[in-house]
């Protein structure tokens, strides 16, 4: 089993930056994976990047070239850096991890970006 719980959501400007972080525990030997997806109301939950354990990241194409995927292997801490935040960006954001036999998501952060 593996537990993931994630931080750093909150409110922001159209433009302005936030820092989402997920810390994993327990079998966390067993991820091969990590990711960000993010769910808006009345959308379907939608993949905004994933890192790999060797470091190979991939990126949605909405937010390619503003949101930065980075792990901190040694604390288990995927962190989501998000910049030039755009009102689209508002959404409740999961993170997921995946073994080679089964994902697990934690409870969601939800971030808000003003106009």
């Amino acid at each position: 089993q593996v537990q993931l719980v994630e931080s750093g959501g909150g409110l922001v400007q159209a433009g302005g930056s936030l820092r989402l972080s997920c810390a994993a525990s327990g079998s966390v030997f067993s991820i091969v994976a990590m990711g960000w997806y993010r769910q808006a109301p009345g959308k379907q939950r939608e993949l905004i990047a994933t890192i790999t354990s060797s470091g190979i990241t991939n990126y949605a194409v909405a937010v390619k070239g503003r949101f930065t995927i980075s792990s901190v292997n040694a604390k288990n801490t995927v962190t989501l850096q998000m910049n030039s935040l755009k009102p689209e960006d508002t959404a409740a954001y999961y993170c997921n991890a995946r073994s080679s036999s089964r994902e697990y998501w934690g409870q969601g952060t939800q971030v808000t970006v003003s106009s």
